[in-house]
């Protein structure tokens, strides 16, 4: 009887397979959320006012916005890379696991749709 060889190019691969893909998201999105947080904190350091009218003039600016939103969508995409990794080793029921999952999602999808409602309601 042979046995069945699990080593070399004859191996079984197996699991998701995400890897380099959302390794290299979360690099890109920490790059991103970091120059966010120099160029807040340059804008911040810079200004003649500290005022809430300051602030607000900031964020009224269309590039400003857009950039925003562009972080927190990485920051949103960052967070469920993260979290779905700790669910998938962590959680061993499957059906938990989905459920978690689900729950994540929609919970990331409502702060999008609220950061969105915060970034044009200025």
């Amino acid at each position: 009887m042979a046995t069945k060889n699990n080593i070399g190019p004859r191996r079984l691969v197996v699991g998701a397979h995400y890897g380099v893909k959302d390794w290299l998201a979360q690099r890109v999105t920490a790059i991103v959320m970091a120059v966010y947080t120099i160029v807040l904190l340059v804008s911040f350091l810079t200004a003649n006012e500290f005022s809430y009218e300051a602030w607000a003039g900031l964020f009224a600016k269309q590039w400003f916005k857009l950039f925003s939103l562009v972080t927190f969508l990485g920051l949103f995409y960052h967070a469920w890379v993260g979290i779905r990794d700790i669910w998938m080793d962590y959680i061993k029921s499957a059906g938990l696991r989905l459920f978690l999952m689900l729950l994540t999602i929609f919970w990331l999808l409502a702060c999008a749709a609220w950061t969105v409602q915060i970034l044009w309601s200025v």
